[in-house]
């Protein structure tokens, strides 16, 4: 019996890094996998995701789709909702960072992280705890980072989002508990995805693999793996909580 058998989840922005692991991951255990993406230049890894999820025996359909735009998420829902029927799992993944010092960072860079990092996970919550409530079972899974729980020179914006989605985890796991949807957040830390494939070399890369005990970045199977224990039975008893993922970074 698969961890997910028969379940449908919807992960944001999972063409590439760790939504695309999560959404695989979720496959291969049984899910039916709705994800979004955002740009044009990311529609062809979309299809080419879309082709390898239900190759894996599922029924799969990626969505352009923005999070940190309120009435385009509506939409994603309501379209998943009419082709799938339901929402069981929901995985906040879509991020951006705009990094900078604080005395450089303009107003838009601020906002702009803020919308697609914060209010994304919001707007997407507010629909798919519709259905869920519904059904009186659901699991929320919202992608935090060890920076928000940390901090980071130069990363103001992206910590104070982070951090945001913790304290919006904690209050929306208090106030759906009852009906027996839980949220859960993830905090990775530096986790090998196109993204961060400058850090890993050189200086640099030896540099920041001093500062984790386990000696290495993570790989999105790491954080795919938590996300699945989190989404399934295993952790029916997990609520409000932040998981970090970091290799004991942040010890």
């Amino acid at each position: 019996m698969k961890w997910l058998e028969g379940k449908v989840a919807v992960v944001t922005g999972a063409a590439r890094g760790i939504g695309e692991g999560i959404a695989l991951k979720f496959a291969e255990q049984g899910a039916h996998v709705a994800f979004s993406y955002v740009s044009e230049s990311s529609a062809e890894k979309a299809r080419t995701l879309e082709n390898k999820l239900i190759a894996l025996g599922v029924k799969a359909k990626a969505y352009k789709s923005n999070a940190g735009d309120f009435a385009q998420c509506e939409v994603f829902i309501n379209d998943v909702l009419k082709e799938f029927g339901t929402v069981d799992i929901c995985v906040n993944n879509a991020g951006i960072s705009k990094d900078n010092l604080l005395l450089r960072m303009s107003p838009e860079q601020w906002e702009d992280v803020i919308k697609v990092n914060l209010n994304s996970v919001f707007y997407m919550t507010k629909q798919v705890i519709r259905p869920m409530m519904k059904a009186r079972s659901g699991s929320i899974i919202n992608m935090s980072s060890v920076i928000g729980e940390m901090g980071n020179a130069g990363q103001s914006s992206y910590a104070a989002s982070k951090a945001g989605i913790i304290g919006f985890t904690k209050s929306v796991a208090k106030e759906l508990g009852s009906r027996n949807i839980r949220c859960n957040a993830i905090a990775p830390g530096f986790v090998e995805t196109d993204m961060t494939s400058y850090l890993k070399e050189g200086e640099a890369g030896d540099k920041y693999k001093a500062g984790i005990p386990l000696g290495r970045f993570a790989t999105t199977e790491d954080i795919a793996n938590v996300a699945l224990f989190l989404a399934s039975a295993m952790g029916s008893y997990i609520t409000g909580q932040t998981i970090s993922v970091c290799g004991g970074l942040n010890i």
